[in-house]
């Protein structure tokens, strides 16, 4: 198998994801002041998009199973380009939400759970050394597209600079998409002779429904804490400039916890390493919480928060096939990583909103550690008692003369 259609994931991961989720942080201060929408009204609109995202990713994984990588990615960056204009050109805040919702669509087709599909499928038994280089890759997009963002706003209006970003989405993820994404793809479905999972009844499962949650509790928990880190360190006494230094770092420790990966999957069996990531995260929102100082210190627990999160990216990516085998990942990967993309776009305003019914955000930050601790206990129970954990679990579908 060529690493070629890796590299050209690793590159349109970038740009989607760049285009599509860190543009709009940089530009959100230019929207507001030249439409005159409030931060709350135009946040929520993008929020709707990623909640979009989750629920379209359950239709867009079966689609994946059934007629592969390209068609769903390169239909996928076609609306997501249709996406961009129409956010550009919004004249009203309806529109603009509205242009959202299709971006949110687009997502689904074009993040990472369509490229963790292809990947599973076709590099198998090495499927967790070419996840981990696309998501190290991917972690640029928020290093490329964020100054790239803020040097067009410095000398364009954001609906030009939108304008930009879609000729840049169009020109390199349209093409590849459609021209790269090349290696043959087998259905998942009809196979003559093949056992077929049954979706169905392993996502209705107990192990399977207590996995997701204990990865939602986790990503809701991280992602908050994540994004609130900032008034927690000024509330702690640390400046607004380290403070922000110390967010980047957290974006470095993400591609720590990335690159430990593989070691870590040699060492554990996917039961194991779950429990270890959950438990890591309660362990380093709760440190967040309790440790008043000094700065270096904060400094030092948030990067071990970004690893851990980091982390969580591939046991999100590699856990399903892990459990379940390979032959329907796009559908049960749908079905998985819905609640947690649903979670990790209402995750910002709900740790504001926890932090402004606790009195401040180092309690806040307390209450998120319990959070990720349910989801530790959660993880725990979910663990198969019956049979090895790193060994797929059998759910198929009876055939004749079986």
């Amino acid at each position: 198998m060529s690493w070629w259609p890796l590299a050209v994931l690793c590159v349109t991961e970038v740009v989607s994801w760049g285009v599509l989720y860190y543009a709009f942080p940089v530009a959100l201060a230019s929207i507001t002041a030249d439409t005159g929408w409030s931060t709350t009204s135009t946040t929520a609109a993008f929020s709707a998009g990623l909640v979009v995202s989750a629920v379209a990713g359950v239709p867009v994984g079966r689609w994946l199973d059934r007629v592969g990588p390209r068609p769903v990615m390169a239909g996928g960056s076609v609306l997501a380009v249709a996406a961009t204009l129409a956010i550009a050109g919004a004249p009203t805040l309806i529109l603009f939400a509205a242009a959202w919702v299709v971006a949110g669509i687009a997502m689904a087709a074009v993040f990472y759970q369509a490229a963790f599909a292809a990947l599973t499928r076709w590099y198998g038994p090495l499927r967790v050394r070419a996840l981990t280089v696309l998501t190290l890759a991917a972690g640029l997009a928020s290093t490329v597209f964020a100054p790239l963002t803020s040097l067009l706003l410095a000398h364009l209006d954001w609906r030009e600079t939108y304008l930009v970003l879609a000729v840049v989405l169009a020109v390199v993820t349209i093409p590849l998409h459609a021209g790269a994404l090349t290696p043959p793809w087998h259905p998942a479905v009809d196979q003559p002779g093949a056992e077929r999972v049954d979706v169905r009844a392993v996502v209705t499962s107990r192990p399977f429904l207590l996995l997701a949650a204990a990865l939602t509790l986790t990503a809701f928990g991280l992602y908050a804490a994540s994004l609130t880190l900032i008034p927690l360190l000024t509330a702690r006494g640390v400046g607004a400039g380290l403070a922000a230094v110390t967010l980047g770092l957290l974006g470095a420790g993400q591609l720590l916890g990335r690159v430990g990966w593989a070691p870590l999957t040699a060492r554990t069996t996917p039961a194991t390493r779950t429990v270890l990531v959950v438990a890591g995260s309660a362990l380093a929102v709760a440190l967040l919480a309790a440790v008043p100082g000094p700065a270096w210190l904060l400094v030092v627990l948030a990067v071990l928060a970004g690893a851990v999160r980091g982390a969580g990216t591939l046991l999100q990516a590699t856990v399903v096939a892990d459990r379940w085998g390979t032959e329907r990942y796009g559908s049960l990967a749908g079905w998985f990583a819905a609640p947690i993309t649903a979670a990790s776009a209402l995750a910002p305003f709900g740790g504001t909103l926890i932090a402004s019914w606790v009195g401040g955000y180092p309690a806040a930050f307390a209450v998120l550690a319990g959070v990720i601790t349910a989801g530790g206990i959660a993880a725990w129970a979910g663990t198969p008692r019956r049979q090895g954990a790193d060994a797929p679990i059998s759910w198929t579908v009876d055939r004749p003369g079986r």
